[in-house]
């Protein structure tokens, strides 16, 4: 089984920064694309990032120059560095990773993270 746990949530002040991290573990042979996503209250869950295994990056209008998505591929983790934060970025930010597994049997498979709350709050 493959387990995503996020971790580096919080509160913060509007202009500041936080940095999120998403490691993978279980039975992986490689993870792929991974990414991550965010659902404000009342609101639908929103694609925030998204990172390939080559390293390339696409990001979302609404944090394209504030927002960096990056990768340890040796540990299979991805991070997201958040700045000059503001109030609508407010929301429970989920990892998600595109991971070939090698059990129970070898297979594509798509994962999602528990979700960890950002509050950017004066």
């Amino acid at each position: 089984q493959v387990q995503l746990v996020e971790s580096g949530g919080g509160v913060v002040q509007p202009g500041g920064s936080l940095r999120l991290s998403c490691a993978a573990s279980g039975s992986i042979f490689k993870t792929n694309t991974m990414a991550w996503y965010r659902q404000a209250p009342e609101n639908e869950r929103e694609w925030v990032a998204d990172i390939r295994s080559t390293g390339n990056t696409v990001y979302a209008d609404s944090v394209k120059g504030r927002f960096t998505i990056s990768r340890d591929n040796a540990k299979n983790t991805v991070y997201l560095q958040m700045n000059s934060l503001k109030p609508e970025d407010t929301a429970v930010y989920y990892c998600n990773a595109i991971i070939t597994i090698t059990q129970p049997e070898s297979a594509i498979r798509t994962y999602w993270g528990q979700g960890i709350q950002v509050t950017v709050s004066s």
